[in-house]
């Protein structure tokens, strides 16, 4: 689900504003949404050990946590977009510091969707409905399968779970909740900036979009071009040449060429995550202009699949990796593996197909927001 902006005072109420006020504006309102957030996430975890229960959190806290990951992305993309109008050692090292927080909260909601997603997954190919039996109906392995997911997600939610316990009574976080105190109400712009006409945002964060444009040339779109992608799964990126291994591999196992996979597949996706984040830091740039547009909205979540389906086919090679299984546990696990990577290659045969006549849009809608600049560029506006 794409999640919900809080903007400030941007769009035409803004339009004779000064790029220091839309800011200001933007990131109080975010710092404000953050406070608000915060003690509602954490709840009395910070003072009361086991506050949150490890089998996932209330509705309250689940609703705290998703307002708080909502800020914390943009006020990191803001300060990211529009770092020129910022000190830079505090922009990085609140960036530093957000992002701390961001992989700190995301990771037990990430690990409880991909339960469900693999869960559901080996559930739907090992009942028999209507249209007929799945691959897997009456498969002797699958019960295993299904067991041996759920006790490993469960660790890894429950250890993830611990961190977050920790963190949340750290130092570090209460620093960060000063920092956005401070932020709230006094954000820390540069000299002069706060004279810069509004237009000069639009060219700053048209930057945005360029980098954005510029990587999804890169993509290989072409292996994406039909519904099923098969051939996406038998072509992968160039990887880069790794080391030999120090000693052969045992003879049953032969790991250096599981490595080679794991290294060939997690670099055949990354382009695709660093595309993820660079519409994100779009969409959050033009919500800053007071111009959101829903065709980022849904390359969003087109691309929230793919990581959604490329993470959840890690786990299951991991769990394929688990000494002792039996020959039938394994293949359940390698069908349901082969489930997640189509669902990545589905993924991305819809970006295929939104990008092009998207980005044309795209392109138009920057362009006439960059027209209110009269074409002058980020680096004459603030001369």
């Amino acid at each position: 689900m794409t999640d919900v902006p809080m903007t400030a005072r941007t769009g035409p109420k803004a339009a004779n504003a000064s790029t220091g006020e839309i800011l200001s504006g933007y990131l109080s309102a975010q710092a404000g949404a953050f406070l608000r957030a915060l003690p509602q996430a954490v709840g009395e975890a910070g003072s009361r050990p086991g506050a949150l229960p490890a089998g996932g959190a209330s509705a309250a806290a689940a609703a705290g946590t998703e307002a708080l990951l909502r800020a914390v992305r943009r006020v990191g993309g803001a300060l990211h977009t529009f770092a020129a109008a910022f000190d830079r050692d505090w922009a990085a090292e609140s960036r530093t510091e957000l992002r701390w927080l961001l992989n700190l909260l995301a990771q037990e909601p990430a690990l409880l969707r991909r339960s469900a997603r693999l869960l559901a997954a080996l559930d739907s190919l090992s009942e028999t409905d209507p249209g007929g039996p799945g691959m897997l109906a009456g498969h002797m392995g699958a019960p295993k399968a299904r067991a041996l997911l759920e006790r490993q997600l469960t660790l890894a939610r429950t250890r993830a779970h611990t961190t977050l316990l920790q963190e949340l009574r750290s130092a570090r976080l209460h620093a960060l909740a000063d920092r956005m105190t401070l932020l709230a109400s006094d954000v820390p712009l540069l000299d002069g900036v706060a004279g810069w006409p509004g237009g000069a945002l639009p060219a700053l964060a048209a930057e945005a979009f360029e980098a954005l444009a510029a990587e999804a040339r890169r993509l290989p779109l072409s292996r994406a071009a039909t519904p099923y992608g098969g051939e996406g799964l038998h072509r992968l990126g160039a990887v880069p040449p790794t080391r030999e291994p120090e000693r052969e591999p045992e003879p049953s196992r032969d790991r250096g060429s599981e490595v080679d996979a794991d290294s060939a597949v997690a670099a055949d996706d990354a382009p695709w995550h660093r595309v993820r984040i660079l519409v994100k830091r779009a969409r959050y740039a033009r919500e800053v202009c007071g111009a959101p547009d829903p065709d980022l909205d849904l390359l969003d979540r087109t691309l929230h699949r793919h990581q959604e389906a490329a993470d959840a086919a890690v786990t299951v090679a991991t769990a394929a990796r688990t000494p002792r299984i039996t020959p039938a546990t394994a293949y359940v696990l390698g069908v349901v593996h082969a489930d997640q990577r189509l669902e990545v290659e589905a993924a991305r045969y819809a970006f295929g197909h939104q990008w092009p006549n998207l980005a044309t849009g795209l392109a138009a809608g920057w362009g006439s927001l960059q027209s209110e600049t009269g074409g002058a560029t980020p680096a004459q506006r603030m001369a």
